[in-house]
């Protein structure tokens, strides 16, 4: 599915736009990411990757679209993939990236930000810690807290979780 809204929230003139993106899993070449991309393929919810994508309309950004996310210092490194799938902490870091589109699918509006977005995403992607932990401390968390932060939406994954099945 295309953008699809969370709860039907508006979209406000003036007010820079957030949204939620789901991408395959970053694996080595090889079984590991044959293996990501036929989860990615399969809708299941655990094997994606969650960003979070601010259109901003507010200058001097007007328009464009920032993507925010939280992943592994060296996501294709299998030895970091073993130490994270195996429940250790292991180095993260939070990025952003211009876009130039809006990705047509699995991405969805969640909602409005009444301030600079760009300049909160950035504050609260500053004072993120980056020891990521799967399943306690990873991009799910990062996205959940950054949609909370810009919107005021709680618990942004599990309302599209339930919205969409499997994210579909």
């Amino acid at each position: 599915m295309a953008t699809a809204p969370l709860k039907s929230p508006a979209r406000i003139a003036g007010r820079d736009e957030v949204y939620v993106a789901a991408v395959p899993l970053r694996a080595t070449k090889g079984p590991a990411q044959l293996l990501a991309s036929a989860a990615y393929s399969l809708k299941l919810w655990d094997f994606q990757h969650f960003m979070v994508i601010i259109r901003a309309t507010s200058p001097p950004s007007d328009s464009q679209a920032f993507v925010f996310d939280f992943q592994p210092e060296d996501p294709e490194n299998v030895y970091v993939a073993l130490a994270a799938l195996s429940g250790r902490s292991i180095p993260g870091t939070v990025l952003k990236r211009k876009l130039t589109k809006l990705p047509k699918e699995r991405c969805w509006f969640v909602g409005s930000c009444g301030e600079h977005a760009l300049d909160v995403a950035c504050k609260f992607s500053n004072h993120w810690e980056t020891h990521l932990k799967i399943g306690h401390h990873d991009c799910r968390d990062y996205a959940n807290g950054l949609v909370e932060h810009l919107t005021g939406e709680k618990d942004v994954l599990e309302h599209l979780r339930r919205s969409f099945g499997d994210l579909d």
